[in-house]
């Protein structure tokens, strides 16, 4: 008998009010669905993209791993108002183990089926969603012998095909890229961006840019296709993806400067290529920021700060090393005197932070998204086709070398904070600066 299951508050206490249904864990069986590489076998290129894409290690990853097992699952136990997240992480990350009512899952060292992270079965056996805007993971499933697609004229030998316009639609995404908070905070908005942008008033969608189109052959004995969806997912952990993601541009004030005298530069930052706000989902975490350096001409470094602009929370948006944060990670862990940890880890003082921060019920900046009852202190991230200019100043030493100086704009990411993947010993691949720009302006210092 087939049976239809509506999964709905992925990250929140299952009664809350601002879930129109509540989350049904468990009404299905492992057995339920097919393994990844039962598809791989007919499948044979997309399952290997799919298999190095993030969408198959949701759940493995090792900062969601942490995440989830040290932060998220004790606070559950702890806090009755966020007690739905024990199961709602892993909705998004571990589908099948909350579909299967394995909650919470065993850690990824246990080898569970939750290891299979955002499988084949997930996305192409969703029929729909119980929501207009769908959110907090708000897809109807229905596994079985017939799999939802993108296309009309596809028929298959292992199974029956459906086509979808579902399946092929941005609000697909948005059950699990679009998340509210149990405070009745937006956590994720990346569809919502989306929707609200210029790219989907063009009819470009989340696929187009994330499963990208080129010839292919979906499966074993079928015919070649000269726009096959490819499975790689590619986004913010990628650097290619993120390389050129914002134009930069640089520009000095003058072409001569003097010790003792100051030197301003003008940066431009343009999203020409992301359909949404850069960074997007977690922005609890995610970090960008432009830092700018002069280099004299013996060889020594000076950094620039960027100038105020005066908006409302803009001291969240300037990099500062004294500042302090994520205090809750203490009262979640347990840890005695607990003072936080370094707000904007590693970034150099005066550098500018692209961010949207987000504040736990007591007013501390936190990297836990389901303990969020507010962010909208200050939004200052790149939208899709936003320009942001910035001033940065240096008062030139009296010991400057004269000769030519080069100024170096360079605009950096990580996944997170580098205080926190220190905190927790994640390997440094997991914070490690990536380069998604860079400009130079020469100067000459008389």
């Amino acid at each position: 008998m087939k049976r239809l299951l509506s999964v709905m508050a992925v990250s929140a206490v299952v009664a809350a009010p601002l879930f129109v249904g509540a989350a049904e864990m468990g009404k299905f069986k492992y057995d339920d669905f097919q393994k990844p590489t039962d598809c791989g076998m007919c499948h044979t290129e997309i399952y290997q993209e799919w298999k190095q894409a993030m969408m198959s290690q949701s759940f493995t990853h090792e900062w969601d791993e942490v995440e989830y097992f040290k932060l998220a699952l004790p606070h559950s136990q702890k806090l009755e108002k966020v007690s739905g997240v024990k199961g709602g992480c892993v909705a998004c990350h571990g589908p099948l183990a909350f579909l299967s009512g394995d909650i919470p899952p065993k850690p990824v060292k246990a080898g569970t089926r939750a290891n299979e992270g955002v499988s084949c079965e997930i996305c192409h056996n969703i029929t729909g969603s119980t929501e207009q805007t769908p959110f907090n993971f708000s897809f109807v499933i229905q596994p079985g012998d017939v799999k939802q697609g993108p296309r009309k004229d596809v028929k298959s030998p292992g199974h029956g095909v459906n086509f979808s316009e579902f399946t092929r639609s941005p609000e697909l995404c948005a059950t699990c890229h679009d998340e509210q908070s149990p405070y009745g905070a937006w956590v994720k908005e990346t569809y919502r961006e989306w929707k609200a942008g210029p790219y989907s008033k063009e009819g470009v969608r989340c696929q187009d840019c994330h499963m990208y189109r080129a010839p292919g052959v979906p499966g074993m004995g079928g015919q070649e296709r000269p726009d096959m969806a490819h499975h790689t997912f590619h986004g913010s952990h990628f650097p290619s993806k993120l390389a050129g993601a914002i134009d930069l541009a640089l520009y000095a004030e003058e072409d001569e400067v003097s010790p003792g005298k100051g030197l301003t530069v003008r940066s431009e930052l343009f999203n020409g290529k992301a359909g949404h706000y850069v960074p997007s989902g977690s922005t609890e975490e995610r970090m960008l920021w432009l830092e700018v350096w002069l280099t004299d001409a013996k060889g020594k470094r000076y950094a620039l700060k960027v100038q105020p602009k005066g908006f409302k929370g803009e001291e969240y948006t300037v990099a500062d090393s004294k500042a302090m944060a994520y205090q809750d990670i203490g009262e979640i862990m347990d840890l005695a005197n607990f003072k936080g940890l370094k707000r904007d880890g590693n970034v150099p003082d005066g550098s500018r932070i692209f961010r949207r921060p987000f504040f736990n019920p007591k007013g501390e900046m936190t990297v836990a998204q389901w303990y969020t009852a507010k962010n909208d202190v200050v939004d200052y991230r790149i939208g899709p086709r936003e320009t942001k200019i910035e001033h940065f100043k240096l008062e030139l030493p009296k010991d400057v070398a004269k000769g030519q100086a080069t100024v170096t704009a360079r605009l950096l990411y990580s996944q997170i904070p580098s205080s926190v993947g220190e905190f927790f010993k994640l390997s440094k691949e997991e914070y490690a600066p990536i380069l998604v720009n860079e400009a130079r302006v020469m100067v000459n210092v008389k």
